[in-house]
């Protein structure tokens, strides 16, 4: 893994899935195989592999103060192609000083995380004026998990940091995308721990060797993606999610 500190130009994007985006780092030590992010490497001019680097920009703080006087307030997405929450965060924590001026200034925020790494900041989430969190767990089987995402952290830990944010009285949601093998479970155990729910299929094909090389290719299907689905918003209707 090469680390490197880097001092970025601007820091809050124009995004098209939010109003904004905030990506405290580039790259990601978390390394899942079907990371959709891996086009950054076109811009990044990285030779590494994927998931074998990542820039810190230590700057992140001191620009987002400066922009964000000079921009109209919007929805804000922490983060869109890096985990804000990757080990380096426990180090940095531009992710958390990010929100404190973002809290400070009453902008929303949705964070978007694998790692229960963001109960640290448990303070600055409840005192946000319009902030949730998700947590990405695209399946209930662990033995799944560690063939897809070997770098991330266990389900066991998502779900139960989705139930202390949730208890906390932060708007909180699962993010099942892809829909791995086992997804289907997940209803059961994310009940009571969540607002609301996203699925997504997988369409993209940097995981293709996984399933291939473990059995699985009856679960890249269509019909595995569609019967997922069915029976996850029938689970989730039943449990009152939406």
């Amino acid at each position: 893994m090469i680390i490197k500190e880097i001092e970025s130009k601007t820091i809050l994007s124009v995004s098209q899935v939010y109003r904004y985006v905030i990506n405290p780092y580039r790259g990601c030590q978390h390394n899942c195989s079907y990371c959709y992010a891996r086009f950054m490497k076109r811009f990044t001019g990285h030779r590494e592999a994927w998931g074998q680097f990542v820039d810190v920009k230590i700057n992140a703080p001191d620009l987002l103060r400066r922009e964000i006087t000079r921009k109209k307030p919007g929805k804000v997405w922490i983060s869109g192609v890096c985990d804000p929450y990757q080990p380096l965060e426990a180090k940095y924590l531009l992710t958390r000083q990010c929100l404190e001026i973002l809290a400070q200034n009453n902008w929303p925020v949705v964070v978007q995380t694998r790692s229960p790494l963001v109960l640290r900041d448990i303070d600055i989430l409840k005192a946000g004026r319009d902030f949730e969190v998700g947590l990405s767990v695209t399946t209930a089987d662990e033995s799944i998990r560690k063939l897809f995402e070997p770098g991330a952290p266990p389900i066991k830990d998502r779900i139960m940091a989705l139930d202390e944010l949730h208890k906390a009285g932060i708007r909180t949601y699962a993010m099942i995308a892809p829909m791995l093998p086992g997804a289907e479970g997940l209803a059961k155990i994310l009940a009571g721990k969540i607002d609301y729910v996203i699925l997504d299929r997988m369409n993209y094909n940097h995981a293709n060797w996984v399933y291939r090389k473990y059995g699985l290719e009856d679960k890249m299907t269509d019909d595995f993606f569609y019967r997922t689905r069915r029976e996850l918003n029938s689970a989730f209707t039943k449990v009152g999610i939406e």
